[in-house]
C-alpha cells in the first residue's frame, strides 16, 4: 500500500507540474521571444521482489524549450537584414519624392528660367521680360536653397537617429550582459534557465535590428556579441558601448566610435546590418553624392551664367555683371574644407566632380590630394593654382601646423547660391563687337556678326574699345577664291579653330559660306572670333569689325545664354587637345542625378520586399518549432487534468485498501 501510495503521489506531483508548465506557455503566448516549454518524465527505479521487478511510479528528468539554434540565428540574421534595408528605404523614398517631384525640384524651375530668357532674348529692348529674367534665376536660387535646407535636415536627422539608435544599442548590450551573468550562475547546477535564455534570444534578436551581430555561445551558456569587423560588444557580463560623436572630417557627419574600457575606435565604415547600418549605407551611397551633385550644378548654373553674362553688354554700353553670386565670394571659399584655414577657390565649374577630397600638404607650398576613398593623384600640386582636372585650386594654410583637411568643393554650394543683380537694364544681352559691310562694296559678299567665342570674363571694354578692324578683298585671277589684308593691323591675327596663328592668310572659296578665325591679343588677354563670310565679293570690297557701343536691339549673348541650357557644362572631361569627351547640360545632369536617385529608390523597394519575405519565412520558421499552440495547450490541459485525477485515484485506492487493513485488525 506504501508502494502504491508513493507511485501516485509520483503521479500526481509530475501531473501537477505538466499543468503548471501548460499554463505557463498559455499565459506567455504573447510574450516577445518566448519559447514552449514541455517536461520530460521517466520512470522510477523498479524495485525487486520474488516475482521480478516492480515500478515505484515516474519522475521529471527536464523542463525543455523548444528551440533550434539555426532557426533563430537565422531570425535574428533575417530582422538585421531587413532593418538594414528598412531605414535605407525609408530615408531614400523621401529623396526621391524630393528630387522628382513637379513643385519640388530644380528642372521645373531651370525651364522656367530658361524660357524667361528665350522670351526676354526674342526682345532685348523690353525691361518687363528682363525683369521676368531676373524674378526666374532669383526662383531658381531659391529652389536651390530650398532643396539643400531638406537634404541638410535629412542629414541632421540622420545624425540624431544614429544617436538614438546607439542609445537601444547599449541598452539592449546591457541587459544580454545582466542575463549572462544569470545565465551562468543559473546553470551551475547543470539545468538550463529557460525562460532566461528566452529573455536574452529575444534582447539579441531585438540588438540585431539596430546592428549587425555575430553571437558565439560559450561554455558556461552566456553569449559573446560582437559587431563591426569583429569589436567585442558584450563579452559574458562585460559590456563595451557605442558613442556618437561629430565626424573628424566633417563635424555636421557624425560618426559611431566604440568605447571600451580607456579606449575609443572609429567604426563607421565596419558597421553593417540592422537600422544603423541602414542609415549609414543611406548617407554613404546617397545623400553625401545627393548633396555634392546638386551643388556641382549651382556652381556650373552660377559660374556659367555669369561666365556668359560678362562677355555682353548691357541696355546701357557697359560690360554685363554677375547675376548670380560669386561663386568665390569670400564668405564661400573658407567653408569648403574642415578645417577650416584654407580657402578652396572653383576655376572651372564644369570640372567639378561629385567627391570629396582629402589634402595632405607636403611643404607649405605643395600638397598632395586624393578622391574621398579612392587614391592619390599622381604627383604633387602648388598652392594657389589651378588643378585642371579637378577644377579648383587650394590657398596656403592659415596654420602651417595643420597639415590635413578634408576638402569639399560642391557640398554646400546649393545653399550659397543668390541673385546678385536687381536692375534689369543690367542685364548684358547684347555682344561686345559688330561687323559691317562697306557701303561701295561692288560684290556681293556679305560678312555675318562676329562671335566671342573665348576670351576673359568680364571683357575689358577699353581693350575692345580700340579693337577696330577694316580688311580688304583681293581676288584671285581665276575669280574662284579670295583673300583678305595680310597682314593685318597690329594685335589683330588669322587662327584656326583651335587659335593657333595661321600664316599666310587663309583664302576662301567665293560662293560659298565660309568661316574666318580671328584673335585680337592686348593686356595680356586674348579675343578669338568668328565669323561667316559668304557671296561673291569683289576685289578692293572691304569689311569691317568694331566695337558695339550701343547694342541695344542685339541679342545675340542673350541667345548663347539660351544655349547654355543643352551645352555641356557639367562634369566636363577633356581629351589632351582640349576636345570635350563627356559631360552634360544643366538638365541633363540634374536628370542623371534624378535617375539615379530613382534607380536606387526602386531597388530599395525590390529589397524590401524581398527581406520582409525572408524575415516572415523565418519568423514562421521560427514559430512552427517554438511558438505556443493554443489549441494544442488546452488539449494538453485536459490530458493532464485527466492524468492528475486518475493519480489522485490511485491515491483513494491506496487510502481504501489501508482502512481495510486496518479495520481487519479491530
Amino acid at each position: 500500500m506504501a508502494d502504491l501510495l508513493s507511485i501516485g503521489l509520483s503521479g500526481l506531483s509530475a501531473s501537477k507540474t505538466q499543468l503548471s508548465i501548460t499554463g505557463h506557455n498559455i499565459t506567455n503566448v504573447n510574450t516577445p521571444g518566448y519559447s514552449r516549454q514541455d517536461a520530460s518524465q521517466a520512470t522510477r527505479s523498479p524495485q525487486f521482489s520474488g516475482a521480478g521487478y516492480i515500478g515505484s511510479g515516474t519522475s521529471l528528468v527536464d523542463v525543455r524549450r523548444s528551440y533550434s539554434e539555426f532557426l533563430t540565428s537565422q531570425l535574428r540574421s533575417s530582422t538585421s537584414l531587413n532593418s538594414d534595408v528598412e531605414a535605407y528605404k525609408s530615408q531614400i523614398d523621401q529623396l526621391d519624392s524630393l528630387l522628382a517631384g513637379t513643385t519640388t525640384g530644380i528642372t521645373p524651375s531651370l525651364q522656367k528660367f530658361f524660357s524667361a530668357l528665350q522670351t526676354a532674348a526674342e526682345d532685348p529692348a523690353n525691361i518687363p521680360a528682363r525683369q521676368l529674367v531676373l524674378a526666374e534665376a532669383e526662383g531658381l536660387a531659391r529652389r536651390f536653397n530650398t532643396v539643400y535646407d531638406r537634404l541638410s535636415e535629412q542629414n541632421s536627422f540622420t545624425n540624431k537617429q544614429m544617436s538614438a539608435v546607439t542609445d537601444q544599442v547599449n541598452r539592449l548590450a546591457g541587459s544580454i550582459g545582466s542575463l549572462n551573468e544569470a545565465i551562468a550562475i543559473a546553470a551551475a547546477n547543470g539545468k538550463q534557465p529557460n525562460d532566461l535564455l528566452d529573455a536574452r534570444d529575444e534582447a539579441v534578436r531585438q540588438l540585431s535590428g539596430y546592428i549587425g551581430v555575430t553571437v558565439v555561445p560559450q561554455d558556461d551558456s552566456s553569449f559573446n556579441v560582437f559587431i563591426g569587423s569583429g569589436q567585442p560588444l558584450v563579452v559574458g557580463s562585460t559590456v563595451a558601448k557605442l558613442e556618437v560623436v561629430p565626424g573628424q572630417g566633417d563635424p555636421n557627419r557624425h560618426e559611431v566610435q566604440f568605447i571600451s574600457g580607456g579606449s575609443r575606435q572609429g567604426i563607421t565604415s565596419q558597421i553593417t546590418g540592422g537600422e544603423l547600418g541602414g542609415l549609414i549605407r543611406y548617407r554613404e551611397e546617397v545623400l553625401d553624392s545627393t548633396m555634392n551633385s546638386l551643388g556641382r550644378l549651382s556652381l556650373a548654373v552660377s559660374d556659367q551664367v555669369n561666365t556668359q553674362l560678362g562677355q555682353g553688354l548691357d541696355l546701357k554700353g557697359n560690360v554685363g555683371v554677375d547675376l548670380f553670386k560669386d561663386i568665390n565670394s569670400a564668405d564661400l571659399v573658407d567653408k569648403r574644407s574642415f578645417p577650416t584655414g584654407i580657402d578652396v577657390s572653383i576655376t572651372d565649374a564644369s570640372k567639378l566632380t561629385a567627391s570629396d577630397y582629402q589634402v595632405e600638404f607636403v611643404s607649405a607650398g605643395t600638397f598632395r590630394i586624393r578622391p574621398s576613398g579612392g587614391a592619390w593623384l599622381a604627383g604633387t600640386h602648388p598652392v594657389d593654382s589651378p588643378i585642371a582636372e579637378l577644377g579648383f585650386s587650394i590657398s596656403v594654410p592659415a596654420d602651417p601646423s595643420v597639415t590635413s583637411y578634408t576638402v569639399m568643393p560642391t557640398r554646400r554650394a546649393a545653399s550659397g547660391i543668390a541673385i546678385d543683380l536687381d536692375q534689369a537694364d543690367q542685364l548684358a544681352f547684347a555682344a561686345p563687337m559688330r561687323a559691317e559691310s562697306e557701303l561701295q562694296n561692288g560684290g556681293t559678299g556679305v560678312i555675318g556678326q562676329p562671335d566671342l567665342i573665348a576670351g576673359p570674363s568680364p571683357i575689358d571694354k577699353t581693350v575692345l574699345g580700340a579693337a577696330n578692324l577694316s580688311f580688304d578683298v583681293t581676288l584671285s585671277p581665276d575669280g574662284k577664291s579670295y583673300s583678305l589684308s595680310d597682314p593685318l593691323p597690329a594685335n589683330w591675327s588669322y587662327v584656326d579653330a583651335a587659335g593657333n596663328a595661321v600664316t599666310p592668310a587663309p583664302s576662301f572659296v567665293s560662293g560659298s559660306t565660309n568661316t574666318v578665325n580671328l584673335a585680337y591679343t592686348s593686356g595680356g588677354e586674348t579675343y578669338r572670333f568668328q565669323l561667316s563670310l559668304g557671296g561673291r565679293p569683289q576685289t578692293g570690297d572691304g569689311f569691317s569689325l568694331s566695337f558695339n557701343s550701343s547694342g541695344v536691339s542685339d541679342n545675340r549673348n542673350a541667345l548663347k545664354l539660351v544655349d547654355l541650357q543643352s551645352k555641356q557644362t557639367v562634369g566636363v572631361t577633356v581629351d589632351a587637345t582640349g576636345k570635350t569627351i563627356s559631360g552634360a547640360s544643366f538638365t541633363d545632369g540634374y536628370g542623371e542625378l534624378v535617375e539615379r536617385v530613382g534607380t536606387l529608390t526602386a531597388q530599395a523597394r525590390m529589397d524590401s520586399e524581398a527581406t520582409g519575405s525572408i524575415l516572415k519565412q523565418a519568423t514562421d520558421n521560427r514559430d512552427s518549432l517554438s511558438a505556443v499552440n493554443l489549441d494544442e495547450e488546452a488539449a494538453n490541459l485536459i490530458k493532464f487534468e485527466q492524468y492528475y485525477n486518475a493519480s489522485a485515484q490511485i491515491i483513494q485506492v491506496a487510502r481504501s485498501l489501508f482502512d481495510t487493513l486496518i479495520s481487519s485488525f479491530r
